[in-house]
């Protein structure tokens, strides 16, 4: 009896000590499930996955799929970055992380847009969700369409910010499909994952991101997450050169051991990726949004939430950037997937009424036309102006070809210059500069393409540019999946 009691005791005691160390041990120490993948972004080739199809908490990796319906909102007419968003008292009672919004307030919804890109804020995602469908539980049901559009197959929403709730589920092949998805779909919006710092309207706030995104090279995004259940969790690109790649990781234990990880994953990518891979376009999915009996395409006014001079016209690029993306070539169907040649047909006749429209729209917001002048002989190329050469004596002074270029200017402190591309012959070099100029004729504005002859090929540059410009022209470009590198004085 005496030795039973004993036992008893004992096992009493180790109970004790199991509740009490319980109880010490810091919940986010505890581990959550763990679960990665690594995707090669331009063609979505899986390369690394360890538990990609568990279903598991998002966290605030959820807020991907809130800004992915804002961004295809506002390209739908639903509503535009400018409209004034009223704050409801649910929103402004979530918890922590948020931009402090009070119940009753108006906020334009671009501050809301970059505060849930940049903070994470759930009072800014809530408000996203109710703006767009009236209440979150509608605005959950368009997430899940969308999701299941895009070929999110095991993720279910419940709202829009991310915080613990019941079902609320998705996995890394999931938020890896989606985080490719919003690179490509929405390229005008993809800088706003890469700023440290954003005005939300009512305050300044800083990136829950910025760690990585300033210790590992080539990183520009995409979103954080983290609760008790889930873990620290991170859906990370990284750019380099002509590659691209993402990272996914759920269930890390603190901010550094996960963003560790995910450099350890991102540098796997990049060793089992090629340089060179023809890109295949992952693909809109339909629009699922108020109305949506058919696919639409429609030019959002102003959609840039972070508008500059030009923003009209940009949106207007934007939307013959993604018709024209649409014509890129696609891989032949299997031989039991019936002929869709007659569908194709349609879609290029639709594309090329589209982008008829686009032009008028641009023709009629253009500048006046300056006033006739009589008309003037004009020299076969323009030159830039240069000191002669200083003459050598008794040598006859030998004629140096001309350089052609289309635009110069001699404002000041313009020594900068972008680099777009190597290319085989100067024939590629002037075609790619001319479209980048067509493209980006806000930040372009005042430099002249170049085009200047390497070992390997054709460097196409814009120079003329002041340092400022050309960091924001490569940042716009990049966005875009443009290559570009800046090029300092020499």
């Amino acid at each position: 009896m005496t030795g039973r009691r004993r036992q008893t005791g004992r096992l009493g005691l180790y109970l004790i000590t199991f509740i009490w160390l319980a109880l010490l041990v810091p919940l986010s120490a505890r581990a959550a499930p763990y679960a990665a993948m690594v995707m090669d972004a331009r063609t979505g080739k899986v390369l690394h996955e360890t538990n990609a199809n568990t279903r598991l908490h998002p966290a605030s990796l959820t807020k991907m799929m809130t800004l992915y319906v804002a961004f295809e909102a506002v390209q739908n007419g639903e509503l535009s970055m400018d409209t004034l968003v009223t704050v409801s008292a649910k929103a402004a009672a979530e918890e922590p992380s948020k931009l402090g919004l009070r119940a009753g307030q108006k906020i334009a919804l671009r501050y809301l847009v970059r505060a849930a890109a940049v903070k994470s804020a759930n009072d800014a995602a809530t408000a996203i969700g109710e703006a767009i469908a009236g209440s979150e539980a509608a605005f959950a049901a368009r997430m899940n369409r969308t999701a299941k559009a895009i070929g999110m197959t095991k993720t279910t929403f419940k709202n829009a910010h991310g915080l613990t709730q019941s079902g609320h589920l998705s996995t890394a092949r999931d938020m890896t499909i989606l985080g490719r998805h919003m690179i490509y779909d929405y390229p005008q919006y993809y800088n706003l994952f890469s700023r440290r710092t954003a005005d939300a309207g009512v305050r300044t706030v800083s990136h829950t991101n910025s760690r990585l995104l300033s210790s590992y090279r080539g990183a520009d995004g995409i979103k954080t997450g983290y609760t008790r259940a889930a873990g620290f969790n991170l859906v990370a690109s990284a750019e380099r050169g002509s590659q691209r790649v993402i990272a996914t990781v759920f269930g890390g234990r603190s901010t550094a051991s996960r963003n560790a990880k995910v450099a350890e994953l991102l540098d796997l990518g990049f060793q089992r990726t090629p340089q060179r891979v023809a890109f295949v376009a992952p693909g809109k999915p339909p629009y699922m949004g108020k109305g949506a009996a058919v696919p639409q395409v429609v030019i959002a006014d102003n959609s840039d939430p972070d508008p500059t001079p030009g923003a009209r016209a940009k949106s207007i690029r934007v939307a013959a950037a993604a018709v024209n993306r649409s014509l890129r070539p696609v891989a032949r169907p299997a031989p039991d997937i019936p002929d869709v040649a007659p569908l194709v047909a349609g879609i290029e006749q639709d594309i090329e009424n589209v982008l008829k429209e686009v032009q008028s729209v641009a023709a009629t917001e253009a500048e006046p036309a300056p006033e006739p002048v009589a008309p003037v002989a004009r020299p076969r190329v323009v030159v830039a102006a240069v000191a002669p050469p200083k003459p050598v004596k008794d040598k006859p002074t030998l004629a140096r070809e001309a350089e052609v270029v289309t635009r110069f200017s001699t404002s000041g402190e313009r020594h900068w210059g972008i680099n777009v591309g190597r290319y085989p012959n100067q024939f590629l070099a002037e075609k790619v500069l001319l479209k980048t100029a067509l493209a980006e004729t806000s930040t372009l504005d005042g430099a002249l393409r170049k085009v200047t002859r390497g070992k390997s090929g054709f460097d196409a540059n814009f120079m003329g540019l002041t340092r400022d410009g050309a960091e924001l022209a490569c940042k716009r470009l990049q966005a875009r999946q443009v290559t570009c590198f800046m090029i300092g004085p020499s």
